[in-house]
């Protein structure tokens, strides 16, 4: 009698290292370059290790933050910014929902974002996407970790770009000849509990479901019951699988529409502090990669691309999508 057993399926969101990716052996990036192009078909998202992100820097960032938010509204006022700005982002100042279509009540969080560091020469660029990134007073480390951490955040993008650009049987800047000077997001997202939002509304999440703008997002996050859930048309609605050290990365609309649907724009939301866990706290670091401004974003054709959207203009896609989440 056989003990053979069949092999388990493939996770729908699986763990890739890297490490290999990044060491060049052709055979390693070859198989990689495969589990990618999978993942992202089913579900849009991915954990990756073997990034070389220092922990103690991501912890580092976390303990600033958590220290601002906790101060009094009136004392973050001062900071207070527009979706998309930045500064400090008060509670019900989004509804990401809103991007779909989705009527819920304001996101249950607060955040602190930053964006590009570096003006650009064309005046009218200059006054849509660049302003300087306010640092908190009350925060005074937080300025050198987080340049820090957006520094890596950079290179990293930069790598899972030329990945993504193998994965599609492209030529290996494909997508990173678009980032000679890129826009970026970046928001620390902080989600407390109900001694200090109060019950949830009916419908209401510390993110309601959405998909994002961009390229790739590349996230931090803890693990809790009010934590992140993806959507997969196999699953619907499930738990996202964390690993203590890993990014979640996810691809948003633009890369979508530029793969011509052949990669899911990840659908996800972020619960609310559970009943049974009221006090949960949780914080997340989300860095939102996009592309020099100006770029035309046209679909892969076929074979590769599945669909072939219109092209449009990478940053007048990502403003209409900014100004559907803000609340009014």
């Amino acid at each position: 009698m056989s003990d053979a057993r069949t092999p388990a399926p493939a996770p729908r969101i699986p763990t890739v290292d890297l490490g290999p990716w990044l060491s060049g052996d052709p055979a390693a990036r070859k198989e990689i370059a495969r589990t990618v192009d999978e993942a992202l078909q089913t579900a849009g998202f991915l954990l990756v290790t073997g990034h070389g992100v220092d922990p103690d820097l991501r912890s580092g960032i976390r303990e600033a933050a958590r220290a601002f938010f906790r101060l009094p509204a009136e004392v973050k006022q001062p900071y207070s910014a527009r979706v998309g700005g930045r500064g400090w982002l008060g509670p019900g100042a989004e509804a990401n929902g809103y991007s779909e279509g989705t009527q819920t009540p304001p996101d249950l969080k607060e955040s602190l974002t930053f964006a590009t560091h570096e003006p650009f020469e064309d005046p009218d660029t200059n006054a849509e996407w660049y302003a300087p990134n306010i640092w908190p007073a009350e925060a005074p480390e937080l300025r050198k970790l987080c340049e820090e951490y957006l520094a890596r955040m950079a290179d990293l993008e930069n790598h899972l770009l030329a990945l993504l650009g193998e994965a599609l049987g492209l030529e290996p800047d494909f997508f990173t000849r678009h980032m000679a000077h890129p826009t970026y997001g970046f928001n620390i997202n902080w989600y407390p509990g109900t001694e200090i939002i109060g019950e949830p509304q009916e419908g209401q999440f510390r993110i309601g479901p959405h998909t994002d703008f961009g390229t790739v997002t590349i996230l931090d996050r803890q693990a809790g019951k009010g934590g992140l859930q993806v959507y997969t048309d196999e699953g619907g609605w499930e738990d996202a699988p964390f690993e203590p050290g890993a990014f979640t990365i996810n691809i948003g609309d633009l890369m979508a529409r530029w793969t011509g649907d052949r990669w899911r724009s990840g659908r996800h939301r972020v619960l609310p502090p559970p009943a049974d866990a009221p006090a949960e706290e949780l914080l997340s670091l989300v860095y939102f990669g996009e592309c020099t401004p100006g770029t035309l974003v046209e679909s892969v054709p076929a074979p590769v691309g599945r669909v072939a959207y219109e092209p449009v203009d990478s940053h007048e896609y990502l403003r209409e999508k900014l100004d559907s989440i803000t609340v009014s």
